[in-house]
């Protein structure tokens, strides 16, 4: 029974020890994320404490196998190899624990979520890793990688003691016995990792128990969700997750969605070929601008232009990245959960973008971003798509001031001007603006104009908008400005001083603008309360050429006064649906409703639109492979 006893012992020693880690952990994040956890009381804290373990002893579970292969080999050939090894894989492990939840308490600052599958965007580029976290962030995640480090080592240290023993037995009689606790102590890890007997696998659900979204992503293991979000980033297929729903009624509910009078009369623009600029602007949130947000004196220049154009007032993100937000835009595509199409050219290079029609109208195309494009593939989006011109921070002049992501958005603006004057009409000229995005190290960063809640994100759309109001007025300068229409609209929302939710749908509106003198007079300070997201922009621009609408089956004209009003978004790890009864986010692990507004007679219909239009749209992804 000697083998049974110290490996039970020791395997109980172990499944404490990374308990342990984790709360610690926990301890940390606490403390690095004080003001998030406003709200949460200091009891419904500490239970996280107690309704994380389940999870906690399935990861810890699975940190055990190794080491415990190492105990049952170490009864059969005992040795000091045996000590040694087995605190060697011990510490390795530590090492990549300690990195992953310190990168979460650093990250969860910025991205309000639990480290995820877009963790792995950044890792591909790591010189991007450090140039988008300040360094606060950087100094951050190496001090808590010491404190975790020192911590498991001390503890580490202490619960491997005492691991050198000799058998009594002879080598031959030794052998059946360990493969015996090999069957029984290995199966009775197996059952802990997987949560029990259950027909369904524990899962993150487990450690759910708050209203409040910080202290349920305080309660999930980090190390536990991270590893699911490894599995799921590397398998784009997400059937399990798709409601289930009839192909003939999802086709029905979703051709119902698009069934309504194409042709109208609403022509906006008082020329058949204006010029277009397209300014993309980093996570700017309708919450913090002055025409919609309950923060006011923020975007004084945006609101100005509003005045004098076109505004979508009920317009929302598809999603919550960039490379997302500018596939959705320039290809009228929405957002899957968990996918982003960007990254997968096998699939994006069937789709069709916006500049290929302008393009075969006699348009020249270019992007541009002051920052690295490699980020989510965006670079390598647009010029498999045909951009004329495509160009990022190593086309700007290398001796000018810039930011450790990017060139301030000053100079952007200033290079936009100078490419365009360098550019035959009609033009379709994109840029993408970063200096809205952490680490905020904007020129004016450190003359803070807003004290409060996100101060830091806040303070630079107070930049962001000085720069863009700069940027009109020399553009009225500009000998093409008369015959230029402006698209101005973010790549996705962002944590706002009114809304620090990423799963709440309120969270992905977001301001989209069309402006300039070639609109017509009657057009100008309109606002259209037509239900939309940047999936629609493509048809809605593409309505007043006269162009193609059909190449974009999924974006719908927002100036159509018959257009069905809805909009699809993501949430991380589950998807959300906005219509004029209400809105709704619903996570596909939990299986519950983030958010829901839907009154009870009406939710049902909204639903069922929802899941059709998930059914469909995910069959149109998955055809892509087959389409030539």
């Amino acid at each position: 029974m000697e083998i049974f006893k110290r490996t039970i012992f020791t395997t109980l020693k172990l499944l404490l020890f990374w308990v342990l880690v984790f709360d610690f952990q926990r301890i940390l994040f606490s403390i690095h994320n004080f003001e998030k956890l406003e709200g949460v009381s200091f009891w419904e804290w500490l239970q996280a404490f107690f309704f994380s373990i389940r999870v906690d002893l399935s990861m810890a579970a699975f940190l055990c196998f190794i080491p415990f292969l190492i105990l049952i080999f170490q009864y059969i050939f005992p040795g000091k190899w045996s000590k040694y090894t087995l605190f060697t894989i011990l510490f390795i492990e530590l090492i990549i624990v300690t990195f992953v939840q310190s990168g979460e308490i650093n990250a969860y600052t910025e991205w309000n979520h639990k480290l995820t599958t877009r963790v792995f965007m950044h890792l591909a580029n790591p010189d991007e890793v450090f140039k988008s976290a300040d360094y606060s962030m950087t100094i951050g995640f190496i001090i808590f990688s010491i404190l975790e480090l020192i911590f498991g080592w001390k503890l580490l240290r202490y619960f491997t003691k005492n691991q050198l023993y000799t058998p009594s037995l002879n080598f031959i009689k030794r052998i059946p016995i360990a493969l015996i606790a090999l069957v029984f102590l290995g199966g009775s890890l197996f059952l802990t990792a997987r949560g029990g007997w259950q027909p369904i696998p524990i899962n993150t659900d487990a450690a759910y128990y708050s209203y409040k979204s910080i202290a349920n992503d305080l309660s999930v293991n980090s190390v536990y969700y991270f590893v699911n979000s490894f599995r799921l980033y590397n398998r784009s297929n997400i059937d399990d997750f798709i409601p289930k729903m009839s192909s003939s009624e999802s086709k029905k509910l979703v051709s119902e969605l698009y069934n309504y009078p194409k042709k109208h009369d609403q022509y906006v623009f008082k020329t058949k070929k204006p010029n277009f600029i397209f300014i993309v602007l980093e996570g700017w949130s309708a919450d913090v601008v002055d025409c919609f947000g309950k923060v006011k004196g923020i975007t004084p220049q945006f609101d100005k232009l509003a005045k004098e154009g076109i505004l979508f007032t009920h317009f929302n993100a598809c999603g919550g990245t960039s490379e997302i937000g500018n596939s959705s835009i320039f290809s009228g595509y929405p957002a899957l959960p968990e996918i982003s199409i960007s990254m997968q050219p096998e699939k994006h290079r069937k789709l069709h973008t916006l500049n290929e029609d302008l393009e075969a109208m006699g348009y020249h195309s270019s992007y541009i971003f002051s920052g690295d494009l490699k980020y989510g593939n965006i670079g390598s989006y647009f010029i498999d798509h045909g951009f004329d011109d495509v160009q990022d921070e190593k086309q700007f002049n290398q001796s000018l001031s810039r930011g450790k992501l990017n060139f301030y958005d000053e100079d952007l603006y200033k290079k936009v001007i100078e490419n365009i004057n360098h550019t035959k009409e009609p033009f379709m000229q994109c840029a993408f603006t970063g200096s809205t995005h952490s680490p905020y190290d904007h020129p004016i960063h450190k003359n803070q104009k807003y004290v409060g809640a996100e101060q830091e994100y806040v303070n630079s759309i107070i930049y962001g908008d000085e720069c863009l109001g700069k940027f009109i007025k020399n553009c009225k300068k500009q000998k093409w400005f008369n015959n230029t229409v402006f698209v101005f609209v973010a790549d996705h929302g962002h944590p706002s001083p009114a809304n620090p939710n990423p799963n709440l749908s309120q969270y992905f509106r977001i301001p989209c603008l069309i402006y300039g003198n070639a609109l017509k007079e009657k057009y100008r300070g309109v606002e259209i309360d037509k239900i939309g997201s940047q999936s629609d922009i493509v048809a809605t621009i593409l309505y007043q050429l006269n162009g193609d609408l059909t190449r974009y089956p999924w974006s719908k004209d927002l100036l159509n006064p018959q257009v069905h009003q809805f909009a699809l978004h993501t949430v991380n790890r589950g998807f959300g649906w906005i219509s004029e009864k209400g809105n709704m986010s619903y996570h596909m692990d939990t299986k519950m409703f983030l958010d829901d507004s839907y009154k009870a007679n009406e939710k049902s219909k909204e639903v069922k639109n929802c899941h059709a239009f998930l059914n469909e749209f995910y069959k149109s992804y998955k055809n892509l492979d087959r389409k030539k």
